[in-house]
């Protein structure tokens, strides 16, 4: 049953979003890029929909009150594409970092555009560093969320961290606070697998990290406090025989 669910769902996934970007095709020749995001919250609407009725696969979301209003950076844990389209709830603007080779996928590519993400390019560090800083400070010019994974990847859940500089070299130069995410998708959705698994996904919003701290000193604090939330939302999930 677990297959068989997991298999409808992911058919629902890809038919939703591909239908998506082809109704939105036409929204690209609109200016500016709010219809692009507000399909997005469609987007993940559906999708967390589709997890809760066919796979029995629910959302918590904690300390959403805890989010600052206005421009901000978001420092998220990442382990699986379930946080890539389940993040347009809470935050309605938001500016994903991502890979610039995905720019080039047809009609996604087109739509991430017009949207105003921001790309890395793949060159050295210093060159990646740059294309996410100009990109980043237009996005927070307008008040918009900037969302970072820390690790640049999706990681296992069990994995140890390992988060790159780009977060911190972000921080400081945007000089707007931090908001770190702590969360336990993985055990529901995994990086490597189709399975989707029943139970409750845990989304913990902690508190913000004020900006203006020391390089060193952000980078600690950030990693201490979403790696410590991550291991008690994991264990307490687990503790209720729940995800994989």
């Amino acid at each position: 049953m677990l297959a068989l669910r997991s298999f409808a769902f992911n058919i629902f996934f890809y038919l939703w979003t591909l239908v998506l970007m082809i109704f939105i095709m036409p929204m690209v020749l609109l200016p500016g890029s709010g219809p692009i995001l507000w399909i997005g919250l469609v987007w993940g609407r559906g999708n967390l929909w589709a997890l809760r009725v066919i796979c029995g696969t629910h959302v918590e979301w904690r300390g959403m009150e805890k989010i600052p209003d206005g421009a901000i950076l978001v420092a998220a844990k990442h382990q699986s594409a379930w946080e890539t389209f389940a993040f347009f709830i809470p935050f309605r603007r938001p500016a994903y970092v991502y890979k610039r080779q995905l720019a080039y996928v047809p009609l996604f590519g087109w739509l991430i555009w017009k949207a105003k993400q921001i790309p890395v390019d793949r060159g050295g560090k210093g060159e990646a560093l740059a294309s996410i800083t100009r990109g980043a400070l237009k996005a927070v010019g307008i008040g918009r969320q900037v969302m970072i994974f820390p690790e640049g990847t999706r990681r296992a859940v069990d994995a140890p961290p390992d988060y790159k500089y780009g977060v911190t070299h972000l921080y400081s130069r945007l000089d707007v606070p931090c908001q770190p995410v702590a969360l336990n998708a993985g055990l529901f959705w995994s990086r490597k697998s189709f399975t989707r698994r029943p139970g409750t996904v845990l989304v913990e919003f902690l508190d913000p990290i004020p900006p203006g701290l020391p390089p060193e000193e952000f980078a600690a604090r950030l990693q201490h406090d979403i790696e410590t939330a991550t291991k008690r939302l994991i264990a307490e999930s687990r503790g209720r025989g729940e995800g994989g």
